[in-house]
């Protein structure tokens, strides 16, 4: 699956360049500006041999900085960020050379735990979040069918604040962070897996296919089965999605994290699968924490909705924010959906002051306003990026953000 990030990929095999001098190269900001921004460069594209290791030193101000390899189908990635603000119209000057010492991981404080139920991030001594492997019960005395797995909850701001919630009783089905499909039909019969009450379907984790970690990212891919529960033969497996999710660490002033989720879906049937236009449906949910309502919590779109107006309308970013014990008083997560998304900007379900008592339910819903057919064994790709941050952030600062996702700095080579 092709990562989900900036890549930057260049355009000339750089076979007159010397593998052990290193290479030089400059990056432009262009028109617009990025904040925190993850950066991939494609090793193949520069060095005749992949070393294992490489170092990069930014020639500015004559430092190394922390750099990470990865590999996927499409190439071999040496991956950092660029601290801070990129401003518009600026450059900045790297040095990529070979690494036989493979220094490149040394004095990594990210890390990754896992049990029989969870898998964890962890930064430092501090956790991140989590993924549930294994089925979650709902309390006792209520239904079953609440069950399920493959969601991440406790989602942690930088400074410990627990922001997702699952379970609540207003919403059995609500588990944090998740996307189940719900008016879904195969051959014109319904299969729901998002309301869990109905019987009709569910979704399960069904195994961590990898995991890694590394001074610049952590990340690990899950295998998600959609289950049907009503099908002639018996209980089926109709799609499996793959999740892949990136944590990027905290920026320098330890008050935001960046962290990429992707998700792709393969239709395992015969016959196609018809993702009904709905309100609610795939896409990426956010049930969050109970202590934001109406009076304590907020939203803001990229095109100035709050949350009075955003439900339903299309945005290329949303920040949904409220009351924290975090330092300041405040925490949230900027949610970022990419240009290559269907239906970007892409449609929203944000419950407005007067739905539910005013709790906080946000969701990025690509099938809100127009169906979606899912032909057999072809791969569909959505991608997100959260920023969950303490204090406050402003708009300028989350556009910056949003392209510094949507949009790679460009390259020059010397």
């Amino acid at each position: 699956m092709k990562r989900s990030f900036a890549l930057i990929l260049m355009s000339i095999l750089l076979s007159a360049c010397s593998d052990r001098a290193g290479v030089v190269f400059t990056l432009h900001a262009g028109e617009e500006s990025y904040l925190d921004c993850p950066v991939g460069i494609r090793l193949e594209s520069i060095f005749e041999e992949v070393p294992d290791a490489v170092v990069i030193q930014e020639l500015d101000n004559n430092s190394r900085i922390p750099c990470q390899i990865d590999a996927d189908e499409s190439g071999t990635y040496a991956w950092f960020t660029i601290p801070g603000i990129f401003e518009a119209g600026s450059t900045r000057q790297y040095k990529i050379s070979p690494d036989k010492k493979r220094r490149s991981a040394a004095g990594t404080k990210l890390g990754i735990l896992q049990d029989d139920d969870y898998l964890t991030f962890t930064d430092q001594t501090s956790q991140v979040l989590s993924y549930r492997k294994s089925v979650m019960f709902p309390p006792e005395g209520v239904d079953t069918l609440y069950k399920r797995s493959g969601f991440i909850h406790p989602l942690f701001s930088p400074s410990g604040e627990v922001l997702t919630r699952v379970q609540p009783p207003d919403h059995y089905h609500h588990y944090g962070i998740w996307n189940p499909w719900t008016k879904t039909h195969i051959n014109g019969r319904e299969i729901d897996y998002w309301n869990l009450a109905k019987g009709e379907g569910t979704v399960r984790a069904k195994a961590i296919l990898s995991s890694y970690s590394g001074p610049v990212f952590s990340s690990f891919i899950a295998l998600q089965e959609h289950v049907d529960f009503g099908a002639e033969e018996g209980e089926r497996v109709t799609m499996d999605e793959l999740w892949d999710l990136r944590y990027w660490g905290k920026n320098i002033q330890g008050t935001r994290y960046t962290l990429d989720l992707s998700s792709t879906i393969i239709n395992l049937l015969q016959d196609t699968i018809l993702f009904d236009a709905y309100r609610y449906g795939g896409g990426l949910g956010f049930r969050a924490t109970e202590k934001w309502n109406s009076e304590t919590c907020t939203v803001l779109t990229s095109e100035g909705n709050d949350r009075s107006t955003a439900d339903g309308s299309k945005a290329r970013w949303c920040m949904v924010e409220g009351i924290s014990d975090a330092p300041g008083g405040r925490s949230g997560i900027l949610f970022l959906s990419h240009p290559s998304n269907r239906e970007h900007p892409e449609p929203m379900r944000v419950w407005p002051d007067d739905v539910n008592n005013g709790e906080m339910f946000f969701e990025f819903c690509p099938i809100r306003h127009t169906e979606w057919k899912i032909v057999p064994a072809k791969e569909y790709t959505l991608k997100y990026r959260m920023i969950v941050f303490d204090g406050k952030m402003s708009p300028e600062e989350a556009e910056m953000y949003w392209n510094a996702f949507a949009f790679a700095p460009e390259m020059e080579v010397k």
